[in-house]
């Protein structure tokens, strides 16, 4: 299970399973699923996941968490984000988000990815995070820069996806950087 979060203008909850309609409408939104592969077969598949999910612990090692992502004014579900903690390296979690396209543009990814570092690096103690990320998704390159992850690497044609063979760009941050970067910024505030 996931511990909620809360945020000025979202809530970071785990997904039920009336979330499904709604997340296969947006993940199978062709500016959304041109660059996601989960979500986009059926609303009957995400119940499945979700049920699969229900119960489980945050944060077990191989196991793709997703959490819904909720605006605050109106209760409504307007994305979802999620992690995976390595199995091979359980103090690294790679990160995911999607957001309905109505939604973008608005700092909702921003402010619901740095909630998610946040509970990333402090509920969970762990030690580096980083997104793979197809470089013609210019929306998520510059989001993953905005929320302070830095490009380590730019993998050439190295991932079969969809049918043909995409570059994919490596973004991370330490959790030393984090800490570091927020505290400046007053979005973490330090333990007492």
């Amino acid at each position: 299970m996931f511990s909620a979060i809360v945020t000025a203008h979202l809530a970071l909850r785990d997904l039920e399973l009336s979330d499904a309609h709604r997340i296969f409408e947006y993940r199978s939104h062709p500016e959304v699923s041109r660059f996601q592969s989960w979500g986009t077969q059926s609303a009957d598949a995400i119940q499945s996941y979700i049920r699969d999910l229900a119960g489980t612990e945050a944060g077990r090692p191989g196991l793709w968490y997703q959490i819904g992502i909720i605006l605050a004014s109106s209760r409504e579900l307007i994305g979802d984000c999620g992690f995976r903690v390595l199995e091979a390296e359980p103090r690294h979690a790679e990160i995911g988000i999607a957001l309905a396209p109505e939604f973008q543009g608005r700092g909702y990814a921003t402010e619901a990815l740095r909630a998610l570092l946040d509970y990333l690096f402090l509920a969970l103690g762990k030690h580096r995070a980083f997104g793979s990320v197809d470089p013609c998704n210019v929306q998520s390159v510059k989001l993953l820069q905005r929320v302070g992850m830095r490009k380590e690497a730019h993998f050439v044609r190295s991932l079969w996806f969809k049918g043909e063979w995409v570059d994919d760009v490596i973004f991370a941050v330490l959790a030393s950087e984090w800490n570091s970067v927020n505290k400046a910024t007053g979005i973490i505030q330090p333990a007492p």
